[in-house]
């Protein structure tokens, strides 16, 4: 026998003569057993029984016995399985059969069985496109301390992390902290929140302990999912109540911030219990509870990303080139800093040394992120599920599935994430070839806030306006330089006499006025705005529902000459205005912010789409090809349908080689945030893509782009210097300035190419996966700033048209509050673009029990010729890698794992945030013991354990190590 695997002598003893039993008029089969290991003939609990081609299936006990009702017809095959073994299959062929069976059951390397890649079981190795799994023994054996911080190290992954509390995973490129095309769903539950348009799957999804398996497709996988799965999809997969029962409860403690994460050391702790109980294999239920509490990681990077060589700083000032002296300074994760709102132009200065009148621009001074953030979080998740079997080819179930979490997220801003809550309810109907569901997901923010408009309100209430603090700043610099001081020294006296009064972190005025802004829906300032509030706010409170539905039936039995697979979805949100992101736009402009009589802003905003597939799959040539076609249609009432189609082949070669190849074509339609947001902040308004909400505001055709009019404004100072008047600089630099002209938002388009070869080799004790990909990205989604220039004196109520002398001199930057309205605008991108990559993963069982593992991952992007409307942000390293190093079980119940990752520097850009990101690599690892008799694991584990501190993207926080030590205790009470 082949030594590399463990060998386990399996005896299924089927108790006593099968029974013929009478129930409500129909004959059933009761099948009852025993499943022990031969080695030391001790029963095994957890094993799964399941009769092949129905939902029927079961589990065994604490003493490895079963017992399974079937009205199945012989005869039947009964399908035994258990993770990490080999699968096996016994025929039932008549009611006397008495069966005692021998089976000798392997742990071998790529036999999983996925259903991601195709929406039906297939093997792994032949899967048409790209796809990884984790079972419950990787997740269990992972160096990761949960299974959501083991897909960091799955082949093409890239995590990233924004809070404790809150990962989102990417796979080739364009990646951001809000991922709107990676999908993730939880028992085909998408658990992107709807407003908020993040993908949820760790916050609100799986427990540690009911967590079955992950499947990851990397790349477009919107031909069969639909239109959003263009950059790939992540299903988690949870255990059914019939197949895994009894009491299960899990701790988790732990400390990190062990140093140079800018918070003290601290606990972590999380707690999770499960019970599930099945009845005479017709009724089962679970139930889920977990709370995770600990202290958060901190954004506290003070990367300066407006150098003074731009001229968004003072280029003309070289004295002022290092950070400490640059006035315009921009820190990664300092806010009320920025260029959008908080550039001052201090004009009509007298500086020694030089002619003329001199222009410098300065930044408000803003606030550090951890001053304004709350450095403890949590997370609750409860969940339950009610099943009910009609026979063997129907289960009706019920799941209700609640998630309330603390955080922090990017979007176009940083949001501190409080008491934000989603429940899901789902119902759904399942045979073994055919399925239909419906769910229905509510998103409530709670008390969250943005972090952009708390800084700003703190500034202007307790500093004054941009132009009170830019003129207390002059006066106090000009004195300065008149006295003979250096200019980055007059600068900073300049600073400090216009921030005299502004409320600082950790005083009792700061935190009230932090806590009074926080509770107010209205980001506008009553100081910029006439009758908004006086001290502005921040609260974020946004509300949604999500309707879906969705089925699919295999018709393969119905259609001989091949097999053929046939869905169809709906989706509708419904979004709830609050007057401040989402509106309701069948009301006057005017009014869109303002509440009704009931409270209310107006009638509920609906967004909608449908879909349908079809894949057709035949084999050839004694199965050694196989061939997939599909074709899906999607539609948006507020786009042209748009049709996805797929090919992709499998050959395999000498039974072991399996070389796929694959082309799709898919789309996206923009999501909730990018298509109907409405962010009510008078200093920059933040809309939605679609067409409609550009009427009566004109910044499609009507406005310049921020780029153009940052250079305009350097290109003023200069000639303001150079001895011109602000209005004759302004007109001789006009050319500077670019009409913005964009066109209606429509979806994203992607064209991907794929080739692959998978195969096991050595005698099974290597798994061999590579892969590479072409994809072709058209009509990219992203965000442009742009200003549409009014007329002066009019108070921002009679626009003016871009091209002549009077929009010119609007967008001069002493005219930034009362002449222009500036809008950053979902569009489309103008150029094509294309990026690639390759991906390399290798499993060694190399002796007894000990793998190595480990993968290579290289994505790029061609660079084009002609500059974009927006910056893309490709945000992905050229190269990463990942290697593990582990044994299950060195010895009796004992195994460890160790895992290295590294990654080399890459550039990040977005619109908060640019610069380059750091390599790193780090360590992570974990022993595990059993205690068999205890129906116990302790798992004692690291990540990053040499504390080598890093961040994953610019403006992300530091993540240090995390040291804890678990307990399980698994199939109590069974």
């Amino acid at each position: 026998m082949n030594k590399l695997y463990t060998t386990i002598l399996l005896i299924l003893l089927l108790i006593g003569s099968t029974k013929t039993t009478s129930a409500q008029g129909n004959n059933f089969i009761v099948i009852s057993g025993t499943v022990l290991g031969q080695d030391d003939k001790l029963p095994l609990p957890g094993v799964t029984v399941t009769i092949k081609n129905t939902v029927s299936g079961t589990s065994t006990n604490s003493a490895g016995q079963f017992e399974l009702r079937t009205r199945a017809k012989f005869p039947f095959t009964l399908v035994i399985s258990s993770v990490g073994f080999q699968t096996q299959e016994f025929l039932i062929e008549n009611a006397d059969s008495k069966l005692n069976i021998e089976l000798v059951t392997q742990t071998q390397l790529g036999k999983e069985v996925v259903v991601t890649a195709s929406r039906v079981e297939e093997s792994i190795l032949k899967s048409p496109v790209a796809i990884e799994k984790l079972d419950i023994r990787a997740i269990r054996e992972s160096p990761a301390p949960s299974f959501y911080d083991a897909l960091e190290n799955v082949k093409g992954v890239q995590m990233t992390t924004s809070s404790i509390t809150f990962k989102v995973p990417n796979t080739r490129g364009f990646n951001i902290p809000n991922n709107f095309r990676f999908v993730q769903l939880v028992d085909g539950v998408d658990m992107q929140a709807g407003t908020l348009g993040v993908p949820l799957g760790n916050a609100i999804g799986p427990t540690e302990l009911d967590i079955a398996s992950v499947e990851i497709t990397p790349g477009a996988a919107s031909a069969l999912y639909g239109m959003n799965a263009i950059n790939g999809m992540a299903n988690l997969i949870t255990k059914s109540p019939f197949l895994y029962q009894g009491l299960s409860v899990y701790q988790k403690s732990g400390i990190n911030h062990l140093g140079g994460t800018g918070r003290e050391l601290s606990n972590l702790s999380e707690t999770a219990i499960r019970y599930a109980k099945a009845f005479n294999n017709k009724f089962a239920f679970k139930v889920n509870l977990s709370y995770m509490r600990g202290t958060d990681w901190v954004s506290d990077t003070r990367t300066n990303q407006n150098p003074n060589n731009l001229n968004t700083a003072n280029p003309s000032f070289p004295e002022l080139n290092a950070d400490a002296d640059n006035p315009a300074y921009d820190a990664w994760n300092k806010y009320g800093d920025d260029n959008g709102s908080n550039a001052v132009t201090l004009t009509g200065l007298s500086i020694p040394g030089r002619t003329g009148s001199q222009s410098i621009i300065v930044r408000r001074t803003g606030y550090f992120e951890k001053d304004v953030v709350q450095p403890t979080v949590d997370n609750l998740k409860f969940d339950a599920a009610l099943h009910y079997r009609f026979g063997d080819n129907a289960e009706l179930s019920y799941g209700y599935r609640f998630g309330k979490l603390d955080g922090l997220f990017q979007r176009g801003n940083k949001i501190q994430m409080d008491n934000v809550n989603v429940q899901n309810h789902k119902l759904e109907l399942k045979g073994s070839n055919y399925f239909i569901k419906s769910y229905l997901s509510v998103e409530n923010t709670g008390d969250s806030y943005n972090i952009k408009p708390l800084v700003d309100n703190l500034d202007i209430t307790s500093g004054g306006t941009n132009s009170v603090w830019g003129a207390k700043y002059r006066t106090a610099l000009q004195n300065a330089l008149n006295n003979g001081t250096p200019l980055a020294e007059a600068l900073r006296i300049g600073r400090a006499a216009a921030d005299a009064g502004r409320v600082e972190p950790g005083t009792p005025q700061f935190n009230a006025l932090k806590s009074q802004i926080i509770k107010i829906n209205n980001w506008d300032h009553g100081a910029v705005i006439p009758g908004a509030p006086a001290t502005g706010g921040a609260f974020l409170t946004q509300r949604s529902r999500t309707y879906h539905t969705d089925a699919q039936w295999d018709l393969s039995e119905k259609v001989k000459i091949f097999d053929l697979l046939i869905g169809a979805d709906a989706r509708v949100y419904e979004v709830i205005p609050d007057g401040n992101n989402f509106v309701d736009f069948s009301r006057p402009i005017a009014e869109r912010t303002t509440p009704l009589a009931d409270g209310s802003f107006g009638n509920n905003v609906y967004y909608k789409k449908f879909g349908s597939f079809a894949q057709v799959t035949k084999t050839f040539f004694d199965e050694k090809l196989k061939l997939f076609g599909s074709v899906r249609l999607d539609y948006n009432p507020e786009f042209d349908p748009k049709l996805n189609p797929r090919i992709a082949a499998v050959y395999t070669l000498a039974q072991k080689h399996n070389f796929r190849a694959s082309f799709q074509n898919g789309y996206r339609f923009p999501a909730l945030f990018e298509a109907i947001s409405y962010v009510n902040n008078g200093n920059i308004r933040r809309v939605g893509g679609l067409s409609y909400i550009n009427n009566g505001l004109n910044y499609l055709d009507n406005s310049y782009t921020l780029a153009s009019i940052n250079a305009f404004n350097a290109a003023v100072n200069r000639s303001v210097a150079g001895g011109a008047t602000t209005n004759a600089a302004a007109l001789q630099n006009r050319d500077l300035l670019e009409v913005t002209n964009l066109g209606e938002t429509r979806p994203e388009r992607i064209n991907s190419f794929e080739v692959g070869y998978k195969s096991v080799l050595l005698e099974n004790k290597l798994v061999v996966d590579i892969d590479a990909y072409i994809n072709e990205y058209e009509g990219f989604l992203g965000q442009v700033e742009v200003a549409v220039p009014y007329r002066a004196g009019s108070n921002l109520t009679q626009q003016v048209t871009v091209g002549t002398d009077e929009a010119v001199l609007a967008v001069v930057q002493a005219n930034r509050n009362n002449q222009q309205v500036r809008y950053r605008v979902y569009t489309n991108a103008k150029n094509q673009y294309t990026n690639y990559g390759s991906s390399l993963g290798l499993t060694y069982n190399f002796y007894q029990k000990f793998t190595i593992a480990g993968n290579v991952n290289y994505n790029d992007i061609t660079e084009n010729k002609n500059r974009d409307v927006f910056v893309t942000g490709f945000n992905t390293p050229n190269w990463a890698t990942n290697l593990s190093f582990g044994n299950r079980e060195i010895v009796k119940n004992l195994g460890f794992n160790i895992g290295w990752r590294w990654q080399e520097s890459f550039l990040w850009e977005s619109p908060l945030v640019n610069g380059t990101v750091p390599a790193f690599h780090s360590f992570d690892a974990q022993v595990t013991y059993k205690v068999p008799q205890a129906k116990a694991n302790i798992k004692l584990g690291g990540t990053n354990i040499f504390n080598r501190n890093y961040v994953q993207y610019a403006g992300g926080p530091t993540l240090g190590g995390l040291y804890y030590l678990a307990l399980t205790f698994d199939g109590l009470l069974n």
